[in-house]
Parts: structure tokens; sequence; C-alpha cells
């Protein structure tokens, strides 16, 4: 059996005349202890059959204790997350005012939708899939008793699909107050290139809503006060645009979802400078890590870890749109514009993100990428 001596654990063998120490250091952790005990139980065990009879009990109680700090280590974490989630307690209302709000068939983009019915807007769901989107449309209808909520096509990867949008928008919508680009995509592995010729992660994510900003900024412009809202990700930290290569079509595109969050910071920030003096806003954000459908694209094995990691920690997606609905409702962030929120607080970015220079040259880089026509608005 151990003894305590000062700060050594000192332990006999199965031989009485021989001893052997286990030193504790400051670079030891618990697991090492644990280890060096099994090592020595099974050796023992071998030498001296009725050690079992003290080592099993022992070896169940270390088990025990492990799995207790764990179950507390997790519970801690839960808590944290959950005590440090921002809610978005405002009771501003958005009647009489019209919503855009991209990719809302499931995850944050659907319950920033049905946040915003619920205050009164006239919300207009871009969705790819229009099918679904009819489902989501009548269950928020029902749930709202706000039937102003319509649904229309697209496809944030094609441009010819953007522009169709756009001109339908403009025709038909007499006024825009808010435009909040929520759609995302994300694959892991799988390399995929658009129609336009396009990296596939950074069509959607970036390009398209760089191209549909474009052709509804003269009604955002008309409708002043307004607001455009970009859902980005703290995730961008993993990662850089490269302004050498914009459309890196070798890529993976697990990285390129990283590159593509970089991206959206560098666009709110140029376009906010664009748009200073015009009455229209721009604002990104982090909604934290939520459990949405964007990580069903996640491959096995990598996806069973993952999928109890989300399940433990992530935010739910009624959480994870609480950011997007303050900056697009909130009177008090009426004039803020080129700002960054995480957990409906605002919070800085990394040099990277908030070089003006870089914004600046990725955005001349983005106009010629997206095809910009001789008679589309320029900002």
């Amino acid at each position: 059996m151990p003894e305590r001596m000062n700060n050594e654990i000192l332990f006999m063998d199965a031989y009485p005349a021989r001893q052997f120490q286990f030193t504790l250091h400051e670079d030891n952790t618990f697991l090492d202890f644990v280890i060096f005990i099994v090592n020595r139980m099974v050796l023992a065990a071998v030498l001296r059959p009725e050690i079992l009879l003290w080592a099993i009990p022992l070896l169940l109680l270390l088990g025990t204790i492990a799995v207790l700090g764990l179950l507390v280590v997790v519970f801690l974490i839960r808590l944290y997350a959950q005590v440090t989630c921002g809610v978005y307690n405002g009771k501003a209302r958005m009647d009489g005012k019209t919503v855009i709000v991209t990719g809302c068939t499931s995850g944050i983009g659907k319950e920033t939708a049905r946040d915003l019915a619920k205050r009164g807007a006239r919300v207009i769901m871009a969705c790819r899939n229009m099918d679904l989107a009819e489902k989501i449309k009548d269950e928020i209808v029902k749930e709202t008793d706000n039937s102003k909520v319509i649904v229309k096509k697209l496809d944030l990867s094609l441009f010819a699909s953007i522009r169709e949008f756009a001109d339908d928008i403009n025709k038909t919508e007499t006024k825009l107050d808010v435009l909040i680009h929520n759609a995302g995509y994300a694959q892991t592995f799988k390399k995929a290139k658009t129609e336009d010729g396009l990296e596939m992660t950074m069509a959607t994510n970036h390009y398209g809503p760089f191209l549909l900003t474009h052709l509804l900024i003269n009604l955002l412009k008309k409708s002043s006060p307004s607001r455009v809202v970009v859902v980005s990700s703290s995730l961008y930290r993993l990662a850089r645009v490269n302004l050498e290569n914009p459309n890196p079509l070798d890529t993976m595109p697990g990285y390129l979802y990283y590159v593509s969050k970089e991206a959206n910071i560098l666009f709110t920030k140029e376009l906010a400078r664009r748009l200073e003096g015009t009455g229209v806003t721009v604002n990104c954000l982090h909604p934290g890590l939520i459990d949405t459908g964007i990580w069903k694209n996640v491959p096995a094995p990598l996806s069973w870890g993952l999928a109890l990691i989300i399940k433990g920690f992530f935010k739910t997606p009624e959480q994870g749109c609480q950011t997007t609905v303050k900056l697009a409702v909130e009177e008090k962030l009426l004039k803020t514009t080129g700002k960054y929120f995480s957990d409906c607080q605002e919070s800085s970015v990394s040099s990277s993100a908030s070089d003006m220079g870089k914004a600046r040259k990725f955005w001349e880089i983005s106009e010629k990428l997206v095809q910009l026509e001789e008679n589309d608005p320029r900002i």
C-alpha cells in the first residue's frame, strides 16, 4: 500500500526488499499518476494475486472519481455558456417595416424570421428550397398570426438567381428596411464550383451577398434609415482572406468557410465606410456556435464526436438569433455602423479583419468577380 512521504509517494512491490518511488512534479498530471498506479498494480497482481482484493476496489474508486470529475467539468462549461449567452429582451416593434432574411428554412435564419414576424414585420424569406420554405412560412404565419410573411426564390451561389430575385424585389417592393445576410454554406472536403466559375463556399457566403447588396442598394437608400446585417463567425480567426487567390478552387472547403467569415467582416467594414452619410448602416456579428444543419456536411467518423460536442455545448438556433435580431430592430443602434457584435454586445476583431486597406482591395477584387454590369448600381 502507498505511504505519503513529503512530496513523494512510496510503494512496495512484490519483493519487500525493493521499493520504487513516484515523485510528484509540477508537470505531472492526475492521469500520469493514475497510469503509474495501474501499471504497478498489474505487475503486482501477476506476482501476488491477493493484491487484487484491494487493487480492484481502488481502480473502481479512481474510475468513479474521474467520471464524476468529467461530469462536473461538463456541467460548469454548460452553465458558463448559458450564463454568458447574450439575450435580446428589447420590445421594439417592426410594424410597417420590410425585412429580407436569406437562408431561413432552418437554424438561426428560421428563428430570425420567426422573431421578426412576431414583431409585426413584413418578412421576405429568400430561400433555395421553395417547398421547405413554404412549409416554414405556414408554420410562422400560424404561430405569429402575421400573414405578411412571403417566400421568394434565391440561390446565392448563382448570379442569375441573385439578379432575378433583386429584379423582383425592386419591382414589387416600395421599401426595404433591413437586409439580413444570413445564408451560409459549408463543406468539409467536397470541392465544388458554381456555374459562374467561382468556388462554392466563397460564392455563397461572400460573393453572392456582395452582388445582392449592390443590386438592392438603391432601394435601401430610398428607405433610409435602413440596415444591412451580416452573419459572420468568430471562426474567421482560423483563416485569412488571400488577396492573391480570391477564387480558391483548389483549397479545402472546410478551411474556406473560415475564410468566407473574414470576408464577411471585411465586406461589412468597407460597405459601412462607403455608405457613410446615406442613412444605411451596416454591422456584422458572431451568432455563437450553433446546433444547426450547417454541420451536417461533416463526414463520419468526424461527425460522431462532433455531434456530442454540438448537443452538449452549442447554442440552440433560438439563442443564436438573438444578436441578429438586436442589430435588425434595436433603436439605440440606428446610427451604429461598421461594427462587429457577439452575444448582443459590440466586440473587437483581429488586425487582419480590421485592415481597411485590405478591405478596400478585396472590395475591388469582388467587384470584378461578381461581374457587375454597366447599368448595375455602384457603391
